[in-house]
């Protein structure tokens, strides 16, 4: 691949930067000679800021623009944290790789006491942008409130400095990518706070027609976790939500079994839909879609509509 330039594109956050870099390093150790261009792109994700994401818009918030580039071929491929992407893809793209996923859980960060859950306060605001995160932490603590802090990881970090909340609710795999390891108070097991959709994943988007990068960025790809996400977002796809409805999903492959946990839930955590299934690996998208039917079974589809009600008041 002697020459081989790559434009990539990808948001200007730090943490997205840093993504981008270590894909880019990883193709240029299989592809010693390949010139690479980062191009910056902003994102309708990124330029709101005065209103909840979830008032927004739900898919695609942080990759429509992107998209759009690569679709004109301004650039040639784009790194995606694999929790921003919509289950459905737009004609004539693709995903040529998902890399193997870092730890996948939610973090929680305190500004000052102890860094656990069980010791905040009654009445402490944590803050987070998430649904998800904030129903299932209502779940785990009714008394606490939940209060919107958008950013990236060092604005949100700074606004806990500066009072706006007493702790955090952070993707763990940011934290630690970014070196703000120790900012980590406590991680949540999946059986408390079960992680977004192909949470601490990274993926790679391609034109389908681009057979030549498509075979270079697919030796980054991990099978097992590309198996697990499958089956993720197989789930949220049958459930048709975005990003912004109280739904998680974590499906771990061993030895050729994939075991897939999911949920549902009211935006107040008063009601919290989980059910699991597992069975080969090969089969993922098939298993995220009989689970998401279980949950659709026991009323889920109710709890989704009676939010998007809620939300277009």
């Amino acid at each position: 691949m002697s020459q081989h330039k790559l434009m990539v594109g990808t948001r200007g956050s730090a943490l997205a930067l840093w993504q981008t870099g270590h894909v880019v390093e990883r193709l240029q150790a299989l592809a010693p000679d390949l010139q690479v261009e980062v191009k910056t792109i902003q994102t309708l994700g990124d330029e709101v800021r005065d209103r909840a994401l979830a008032r927004v818009g739900g898919k695609g918030l942080f990759v429509k623009e992107i998209e759009a580039a690569l679709l004109a071929e301004e650039i040639d491929l784009a790194v995606h944290s694999l929790k921003d992407m919509p289950t459905e893809l737009p004609e004539g793209l693709c995903l040529a790789a998902i890399l193997e996923r870092a730890d996948p859980h939610d973090a929680l960060v305190v500004a000052e006491g102890p860094g656990h859950l069980e010791g905040l306060p009654p009445g402490a605001r944590v803050g987070t942008s998430s649904l998800r995160r904030q129903a299932q932490l209502l779940a785990l603590r009714p008394d606490l409130r939940v209060v919107d802090v958008r950013g990236n990881v060092d604005t949100r970090l700074r606004k806990l400095r500066d009072g706006e909340a007493d702790a955090l609710l952070l993707a763990a795999a940011g934290l630690v990518r970014l070196g703000r390891a120790e900012a980590i108070g406590q991680i949540l097991p999946a059986d408390r706070m079960l992680p977004a959709v192909g949470q601490g994943a990274l993926c790679v988007e391609v034109r389908s027609n681009d057979e030549r990068t498509q075979a270079l960025v697919g030796q980054l790809d991990h099978r097992a976790t590309h198996q697990a996400t499958d089956a993720e977002r197989a789930f949220l796809r049958r459930l048709e939500g975005g990003c912004q409805v109280p739904i998680g999903a974590y499906a771990e492959v061993s030895a050729g079994t994939l075991y897939l946990r999911g949920l549902v839930a009211s935006l107040d955590g008063s009601r919290l839909l989980r059910d699991e299934i597992h069975g080969p690996a090969g089969h993922a998208a098939r298993l995220g879609t009989e689970l998401a039917e279980k949950l659709l079974a026991a009323g889920a589809g109710a709890l989704l509509d009676e939010i998007e009600r809620n939300q277009a008041t």
